[in-house]
C-alpha cells in the first residue's frame, strides 16, 4: 500500500479536530452502554417472558441463561419494490445459520421502504427524504427492547440504508453487519432507455411505448442497475467495512447470494461482547470510515444524495463533515468508473470488470483510502477487501480479485482515470452554497451563463417545455424545493426535457434548493442550495431575466447583479401550502418545520438536542 495522499490526511485530520468534542461525547455514551451490556438478565420476569414468548423452549433457555448471543434482524422487506423483495426469505436463512453457529436470532422489526422510482414527480415524493429519519426511528424502536447482542440490517435503496445506519449508530454499542440484496440482472441498455425517454418528452412516442421500454429496464427482483443512490449506498457500506468483501453486487436468488446472507449472519456472532473480538458499530464507523465513503463516492461518480445523507450519518456518530470536505477531496480523487449515468455500463458490468475488489485495491495503492479501519471481515483492515466471494463445490470461499480491471471502459486505476477529479464539486457565490455532479456533464456544458426563468413547481417547467417556451438559452431557477418548503423531493423528471433542449444546442442549466436523483446526468444542475428559499435564501430573490452564471470548473454560482440591488429585493412567498396536505403529507408538518439545512444533512433527528451534551 502507498503512503496516504497528503490531502486525504489533511481532510481527515481536520474532521477529527472539528469533531473532537462531539465524537468524544458520542463514544462516551457508546462505551457506557457497552459496560451495561444487554439487560436480559436484569429484565423483570414479565419483561423477559414477553421478549421470548414466541421462541422455542431451547431458545428460551439460552436467553434466560444469557449464554448465547441474540441477534436482531431489522429488514426493509416488502414485495412491491424490486430491491427489497429478495429479502423475503432472508430471515429464515439467517435464523438457521445463526442457530447452527451457536446463537439465537429474532426478527426485531421492519422499516418502511419507499421507492423514488415509483414516486418520482408525484406528491408521495415529498415524503421521501423524511422517510430516512422515519426509518432511523423505526430501527431504534426495533432495538429498544434491549434483548440483543448484535444486529443484522437488511436494506438497499435510497433512504433505507442511510436510515438504518443512523438508527444503528444510536445503538453504537452493538456490533452490526449490513446485508445487501443485490442488483437485478441487466435489461434494456441505458443508451436506449435515455433515447426513448427523450422521444417521449418530445411527444414522438406515446405512453404505451414508453411503458414497454421502462418495463424492459426494470424487469425483475433486485436493485435498479443504474448507478444511482441505491447502488451508491452499497458501494459506500462496503468501502466503510460493513459488508462482507465483494458482497454488494451479487444478483439475488442465486446460490452465491444466499451463501453470503448466511455468512453475514454467522459473522455478526463473532463480534458480540460475549466473544473475543468485540466490534461495536460505534467504533467501526469513525472519521476514517466516513472519509473512505466520501472518496468512494467521488471516485465512482456516485449519487448527489449522499452529500446530504453522509452528513447525517456522520452526525449520528458524533462526526462533523461538510461540503468543504467533499470539495477538497474531489480535487485529488480521480473518477475511475463509467457507470450510467456517467457512462453506458450498468452495475453488473462494473461487477464483471472486477467490482469493489479492484476499486478498493486501486484506491489503496494510490493512497486514497484509509486501510486501518475496523471492518466486519475476518481480518480487520480494508486491505483485505481486495477479495471476491465464489462458490467452490458448494462452499463459500474468498479468492483474490483480479489484479487489473477486466474492462477499462468501465473501471480503471487512478493512473489512467476518466477524469482527474471527482464527480462532485462545491458551488458557492451570492446565491449561497450548493453542489453539482459533473461526472456525467461534458466539459463544454460545465459553464453556463444565461438569463433566469423562475419557477416554483417542477410541473411548470415541463409544461413550458411542452408549450415550446424554452427554445432558447436559459437557466431554470426552481425555488422552494428545500426540506422546509416541501420535503425536498427529487426533480429527476426534469432531466429528459432539459436534456432534449441541451441536445438541440441551447445552453441550459438548473439551479434549485431541491434535489436531483442519483440518476441525474448530462445537464448541469446546481442543487441543494442553502440557505433554502423557505428560510429566506437569496435564490428566492432571483427574478426572470436576471443573468445567472454557473461555473462548475471554478465552483462559482452567482446572479450577475449589484449586491445592493439583490439585498434590496423582497423575498416573495411561494404556494407551498399546496404541498402540505394529501398523500400523507399532513403527517410530516413537524419534519418540515424542524428540518436542518442541506449541508447539515436535511435532518430532523438532532435539532432538539446537541450531540455534545
Amino acid at each position: 500500500m502507498s503512503k496516504l495522499h497528503e490531502t486525504l490526511q489533511q481532510v481527515t485530520d481536520t474532521i477529527i479536530e472539528r469533531s473532537r468534542t462531539s465524537r468524544n461525547a458520542y463514544l462516551k455514551r457508546v462505551d457506557a452502554a457497552v459496560q451495561k451490556g444487554p439487560h436480559r438478565g436484569e429484565l423483570a420476569c414479565g419483561n423477559l417472558a414477553h421478549g421470548f414468548a414466541a421462541c422455542s423452549p431451547g431458545e428460551k433457555a439460552d436467553l434466560t441463561a444469557d449464554v448465547k448471543s441474540n441477534i436482531a434482524i431489522v429488514s426493509s422487506y416488502n414485495d412491491m419494490l424490486s430491491a427489497h423483495q429478495p429479502f423475503k426469505d432472508a430471515p429464515d436463512l439467517i435464523k438457521a445459520a445463526i442457530s447452527e453457529a451457536g446463537g439465537v436470532a429474532q426478527f426485531a422489526g421492519g422499516v418502511p421502504a419507499m421507492c423514488d422510482g415509483v414516486t418520482q414527480g408525484q406528491p408521495g415524493m415529498e415524503l421521501s427524504l423524511f422517510s430516512r429519519d422515519v426509518i432511523a426511528m423505526s430501527t431504534a424502536v426495533s432495538l429498544s427492547h434491549n434483548m440483543f447482542d448484535g444486529a443484522l440490517y437488511l436494506g438497499v435503496c435510497d433512504k433505507i440504508v442511510p436510515g438504518l445506519l443512523i438508527g444503528a449508530l444510536t445503538f453504537g454499542h452493538l456490533p452490526a453487519v449490513f446485508v445487501p440484496a443485490g442488483p437485478m440482472t441487466t435489461g434494456m441498455s441505458n443508451k436506449e432507455k435515455v433515447r426513448i425517454r427523450q422521444l417521449y418528452a418530445e411527444g414522438k412516442i406515446g405512453r404505451k411505448e414508453l411503458l414497454e421500454a421502462e418495463s424492459k429496464s426494470y424487469h425483475g427482483p433486485g436493485t435498479c442497475t443504474f448507478y444511482g443512490t441505491a447502488n451508491s449506498n452499497q458501494m459506500m457500506v462496503e468501502i466503510m467495512g460493513l459488508h462482507l468483501p465483494g458482497s454488494s453486487f451479487i444478483n439475488p436468488y442465486t446460490p452465491l447470494r444466499d451463501e453470503l446472507t448466511k455468512a453475514a449472519a454467522r459473522q455478526v456472532l463473532k463480534f458480540t461482547a460475549q466473544g473475543q473480538d468485540f466490534r461495536p458499530i460505534g467504533h467501526v464507523i469513525d472519521e476514517k470510515a466516513i472519509v473512505n465513503a466520501i472518496v468512494g463516492l467521488l471516485a465512482t461518480g456516485g449519487s448527489t444524495n449522499h452529500t446530504i445523507h453522509l452528513i447525517a450519518i456522520a452526525r449520528a456518530a458524533g462526526i462533523k463533515i461538510n461540503w468543504d470536505d467533499f470539495d477538497a477531496l474531489s480535487k485529488v480523487v480521480p473518477l475511475v468508473t463509467r457507470i450510467y449515468p456517467n457512462g453506458q455500463a450498468d452495475i453488473n458490468h462494473f461487477q464483471a470488470a472486477g467490482g469493489m475488489g479492484v476499486l478498493i485495491d486501486k484506491l489503496l495503492q494510490a493512497g486514497l483510502l484509509h486501510a486501518d479501519i475496523i471492518t466486519i471481515g475476518d481480518d480487520r483492515g480494508l486491505q483485505y477487501y481486495n477479495r471476491e466471494p465464489v462458490l467452490r463445490e458448494g462452499s463459500l470461499v474468498w479468492q483474490a480479485s483480479p489484479a487489473e480491471s477486466l474492462d477499462r471502459d468501465v473501471l480503471r486505476g487512478s493512473d489512467e482515470p476518466f477524469d482527474n477529479t471527482g464527480g462532485l464539486h462545491l458551488l458557492q457565490g451570492n446565491l449561497g452554497r450548493g453542489v453539482i455532479k459533473v461526472s456525467a456533464v461534458q466539459p463544454e456544458h460545465r459553464v453556463v451563463e444565461a438569463p433566469a426563468i423562475v419557477f416554483d413547481d417542477q410541473n411548470d417547467i415541463v409544461a413550458a417545455f411542452k408549450a415550446g417556451k424554452l427554445e432558447k438559452d436559459f437557466v431554470a431557477v426552481l425555488r422552494y424545493q428545500g426540506p422546509q418548503a416541501n420535503g425536498m423531493p427529487e426533480l429527476h423528471k426534469l432531466t429528459p426535457p432539459l436534456g432534449v433542449l441541451q441536445d438541440r444546442g441551447f445552453k441550459v442549466a438548473l439551479v434549485t434548493d431541491g434535489r436531483m436523483s442519483g440518476a441525474s446526468g448530462k445537464v448541469p444542475a446546481a442543487i441543494h442550495l442553502t440557505p433554502e428559499c423557505a428560510a429566506g435564501g437569496p435564490l428566492a430573490k432571483v427574478q426572470t431575466g436576471d443573468l445567472i452564471r454557473l461555473d462548475a470548473n471554478t465552483g462559482r454560482l452567482e446572479v450577475v447583479l449589484d449586491q445592493q440591488v439583490l439585498d434590496s429585493r423582497i423575498v416573495l412567498a411561494s404556494s407551498e401550502g399546496s404541498h402540505r396536505f394529501g398523500m400523507g403529507r399532513e403527517l410530516f408538518g413537524g419534519f418540515r418545520r424542524q428540518a436542518s439545512s442541506s449541508e447539515l444533512g436535511a435532518c430532523t433527528l438532532f435539532s432538539e438536542f446537541d450531540l455534545e451534551d
